[in-house]
């Protein structure tokens, strides 16, 4: 008996490692389609339109910016007043950005803390038992040259208080830090497959922000372990994950919205959902 049950999880294991490794094959060997957006920036897009990603469509759309002096990072932001990415794109003018943080759709704002050029646009709304939520507990922020960092929450009740750059906007989970690919538990909000957004940065310190459409039969979106795996493959040593489902918005200058965002319930780039915040560049 023990024997048996040996094998079975012998065969299970070797499933398993056969699946990812055809996964990544086939996002390695994918035609993707890039498009200059400047001289440090490229926009790249691809369908797996055969279920050929994880045995299922998947539409990815990211940005890829080298990093330079040429370029830099910056968080627009509504107190209280929700507003589509390409509302906000329309007012900074920058060449590429994507939805931010988790908000409040009811009554607008971020529930998780938020600072634009030093000035606190909002705090955490925590749990009763005052603790991080789990898209509180990392953070993107922006030193004043512009270059974007990712930090891990320290254990601090009030951390965020003590992140000194002039623009810092948490989000999360966390998916990758230092090499490290963070420990996600079971909850549904990982397991399950949705649209996401998610930024990361690359060992050359080169910046990714990236879309998967999702909610459709031309693509069904990702767990959150399923795009760990994505974000590994495109060389990022640190990522972490934004606010997704229908806020997942990736515009880029010259060609407005390039994903399917599906608060429409249709596969066109109308279907925006109104947001609290935007990370673009420059």
């Amino acid at each position: 008996m023990k024997s048996f049950i040996a094998l079975l999880s012998l065969l299970f294991m070797t499933t398993i490692t056969s699946a990812q490794y055809y996964d990544s094959v086939s996002f390695a060997s994918a035609n993707w389609k890039g498009k200059k957006i400047d001289r440090k920036a490229k926009l790249y897009r691809y369908h797996f339109n055969n279920k050929n990603l994880f045995n299922a469509n998947q539409h990815i759309s990211y940005v890829l910016v080298k990093r330079s002096r040429r370029h830099q990072f910056h968080i627009a932001a509504e107190p209280q007043k929700l507003r589509t990415v390409s509302d906000f794109a329309g007012e900074v003018k920058p060449l590429a950005a994507v939805n931010g943080n988790f908000f409040d759709v009811k009554n607008g704002g971020a529930v998780d803390f938020t600072k634009v050029q030093g000035r606190i646009i909002n705090v955490n709304r925590k749990a009763a038992n005052e603790k991080p939520d789990f898209h509180q507990k990392a953070a993107v922020v922006i030193a004043a040259n512009g270059i974007p960092e990712i930090k891990k929450w320290d254990g601090l009740v009030n951390w965020e208080e003590w992140l000194k750059e002039p623009d810092v906007m948490l989000n999360g989970p966390l998916l990758i830090f230092n090499r490290q690919e963070e420990k996600l538990d079971s909850a549904g909000f990982n397991t399950a497959r949705h649209p996401r957004t998610c930024m990361g940065i690359t060992k050359k310190g080169h910046v990714i922000m990236l879309v998967v459409d999702g909610r459709n039969a031309n693509s069904q979106g990702m767990n959150l372990f399923e795009l760990t795996k994505v974000m590994r493959w495109l060389g990022c040593v640190s990522a972490i994950n934004f606010d997704g489902g229908g806020s997942s918005a990736l515009w880029v200058n010259g060609e407005g919205i390039v994903n399917y965002p599906t608060d429409n319930r249709k596969w066109d780039h109308e279907g925006e959902r109104k947001v609290a915040n935007i990370l673009y560049f420059k």
